[in-house]
C-alpha cells in the first residue's frame, strides 16, 4: 500500500550548512549537567570546529540548568549570535516546555541555523516546526552522546547531515548491525516530525502540540514500561492525532521487551492502514542516528528505507 499526499505539503526551510572551521554553540534548555569544557573544546577542535558555551550551561537550579530566564536568554542568544553556526543542547531531562510560551519564534526564524537535540528537546522541535518552519535535527546531545563516546554512526551521521553531505534523494543510513522490523508494509510520503513520545503527549492540548496532518511520525522513549507506552499511544489515538498520519517510524524504546512492543504497535497502527517501520536507532540509544525534523521524506516500510526528499541544509 502506498499512502500518497491528499494535499500539498510545503517543505520546511533548509538551514545553512555547518561550514568548515565553524562555531557550534552549546546551550542547556532543560536539565543541568557538569561539562568538562576543556574536553569538549578539544573534542570539537579535533574535528575542525570551535565551541562557544553559553552561561546557563554552568548553572544549576534544582532539576533545571539555570532559571527560565537564563535558559531562554541562552536560546535566544545562540540564535541571534552571527558567530554561531549551529546549536547543540547539553542534555535533556526536564525544563524545555517551560520556555515555549516565551520563545521569540520570529527571532529564531530570522536567524535559522542547525538546532540539535532529543529527549526533552522534542518540545522545541515541535514548536519550531509549527511557528518558525525550518528544519531542525533530532540528534546527539553534547554530554551523553558526543562526549560519551557512543558508536561511530552517532558522530558521522551528525556531521554528515549538518555539513550538507546528505542530499535530497539520499537513503538515510542506518547501522547494518541494528536490525529493523516492518510492522506494517507500505510506502508513505510526508513530513518527518516527532521525537520523545512522552513529550509529544505532554504538549497535546497546548498551542505547541504536534501538527500531525500529513506527517510521518517518529517516536522514541526511555524508562517507560509497556503499559505506559500503550497509554501514550492511546492518548494520541483518542486525540485524533494518529488518524492524520501517513506513516510511523519507531525509534528506540529503551527497556521495553521488543516482541511485546511490536505486538502493541501492530494493534495500534494496523487499523490505520499506514506503513510502520520499527527499530530505528535514534534517541536514548547507542548509536544515535541524526534525523531531520520537518523535512519531507519517503518511508518504505517494506524495503526498510527512509529517503530524504528535500535538501535540509544549504551551502
Amino acid at each position: 500500500m502506498t499512502v500518497r499526499p491528499t494535499h500539498t505539503l510545503c517543505p520546511h526551510v533548509p538551514v545553512p550548512a555547518l561550514p568548515p572551521e565553524g562555531t557550534i554553540g552549546v546551550i542547556a534548555p532543560a536539565g543541568p549537567a557538569a561539562l568538562d569544557t576543556d574536553k569538549a573544546v578539544q573534542w570539537m577542535r579535533a574535528r575542525g570546529y570551535s565551541l562557544k558555551v553559553f552561561p546557563g550551561v554552568y548553572e544549576k537550579d534544582g532539576y533545571l540548568a539555570g532559571s527560565d530566564d537564563v535558559r531562554l536568554n541562552d536560546l535566544h542568544g545562540a540564535f541571534a549570535d552571527d558567530d554561531v553556526n549551529a546549536i547543540i543542547c547539553l542534555r535533556g531531562g526536564y525544563g524545555t516546555p517551560r520556555l515555549l510560551d516565551r520563545v521569540d519564534f520570529r527571532l529564531l526564524r530570522d536567524n535559522a541555523k542547525p538546532f540539535i537535540g532529543y529527549s526533552d528537546i522534542t518540545a522545541l522541535h515541535l514548536a519550531i516546526s509549527r511557528y518558525a518552519g525550518f528544519v531542525t535535527f533530532h540528534g546527539p546531545l553534547l554530554n551523553a552522546d558526543l562526549l560519551g563516546n557512543k558508536q561511530k554512526p552517532t558522530e558521522s551521521s551528525f556531521f554528515n547531515m549538518l555539513r550538507g553531505q546528505v542530499k535530497a534523494g539520499s537513503v538515510l543510513t542506518h547501522p547494518v548491525a541494528c536490525p529493523l522490523s516492518t510492522i506494517e508494509p507500505g510506502i508513505a510520503h510526508g513530513r518527518l516530525l516527532g521525537g520523545n513520545l512522552s513529550m509529544i503527549a505532554a504538549t497535546m492540548g497546548t498551542p505547541y502540540e504536534i501538527d500531525a496532518e500529513g506527517v510521518i511520525l517518529f517516536i522514541e522513549d526511555i524508562n517507560e514500561p509497556l503499559y505506559r507506552i500503550d497509554r501514550l499511544l492511546t492518548h494520541l489515538r483518542l486525540a485524533g492525532t494518529l488518524h492524520k498520519l501517513r506513516g510511523v517510524l519507531v525509534g528506540d524504546i529503551a527497556g521495553v521487551d521488543v516482541p511485546a512492543l511490536e505486538r502493541l504497535l501492530k494493534q495500534t497502527f494496523a487499523p490505520l492502514r499506514i506503513p510502520v517501520l520499527s527499530g530505528w536507532r535514534s534517541g536514548h540509544c547507542d548509536p544515535n542516528v541524526t534525523l531531520p525534523m520537518g523535512a519531507l521524506v519517503r518511508l518504505d516500510a517494506g524495503k526498510q528505507e527512509l529517503v530524504l526528499e528535500q535538501e535540509v541544509v544549504i551551502r
